[in-house]
């Protein structure tokens, strides 16, 4: 069921907040001199159900994201069942090994990949598909215990040996920043950034995605070099009103 009961006046208020998103993401574009064509927009669908996501298609959000194996294949076998054309899902939750194959073939990419150990789990089922996985590699920059991924140094010891795996392809990095808190948020967004480019110059590997930035923070994570958002309830949650002065007041 839609968040409202009138179909039509979510559609259209899920159009106008995505209106308001582009502009704030022009308006952080501009002022590090970037050009807003180059950030892209996931709505971030794990609080809501397949007609939800038909309205924000309809609203003009090509890409969504989802957190669960388990609600990603519903999602799309849902969608599929409608006649719907089926948009770009990726996967950004925690990713178990045993829940890797439900993931390779629906994802579009992987944007949780969180360990060497987990990279060699995609590689090896992918590779057994014939198929390559496109992914993220998840970096805890913050370095909080209660966050997943690899720690810079770390990922600095493997990238080379996971780009060199079969059935994957890396193409950037993912990251969380802390909650509420916009300095530590911009040090972390930069130092994923400066990761990137430590990796790249090191490595020879080429990384151009960059996805950080959530409803709370995303201005901040554009300013930084973010290429993709992932944003839920600034999306989908009429209710969502962040702070004035800050870039949000609820966290996704």
């Amino acid at each position: 069921m839609s968040p409202v009961e009138d179909q039509g006046a979510y559609r259209a208020f899920l159009a106008r907040r995505r209106a308001e998103i582009e502009a704030r993401i022009a308006a952080a574009c501009e002022r590090v001199g970037r050009d807003a064509s180059d950030v892209r927009v996931f709505a971030v669908s794990k609080t809501v159900g397949p007609e939800e996501v038909v309205s924000a298609m309809a609203a003009g959000y090509t890409c969504f994201a989802e957190n669960r194996p388990q609600e990603l294949v519903r999602k799309l076998a849902a969608l599929e069942a409608a006649g719907v054309d089926v948009p770009r899902f990726d996967m950004i939750g925690n990713l178990q090994k045993n829940k890797v194959n439900a993931v390779l073939g629906r994802a579009t990419v992987i944007q949780s990949v969180s360990s060497a150990h987990l990279a060699e789990a995609v590689s090896r089922r992918a590779a057994e598909r014939g198929i390559v996985a496109r992914v993220l590699l998840e970096v805890n920059v913050s370095g909080e215990e209660t966050k997943g991924g690899f720690a810079p140094a770390e990922l600095a010891q493997w990238a080379e040996h996971i780009a060199d795996l079969p059935g994957i392809q890396p193409e950037g990095l993912m990251t969380m920043a802390p909650a509420h808190e916009p300095v530590e948020d911009r040090e972390t967004f930069r130092g994923l950034r400066e990761l990137r480019d430590s990796l790249e110059t090191e490595t020879g590997l080429v990384l151009p995605v960059l996805s950080c930035g959530m409803s709370d923070d995303f201005e901040i994570a554009v300013e930084e070099g973010s290429t993709l958002v992932r944003l839920g309830r600034i999306v989908f949650d009429p209710d969502y009103t962040p702070a004035a002065g800050d870039p949000a007041a609820k966290r996704d």
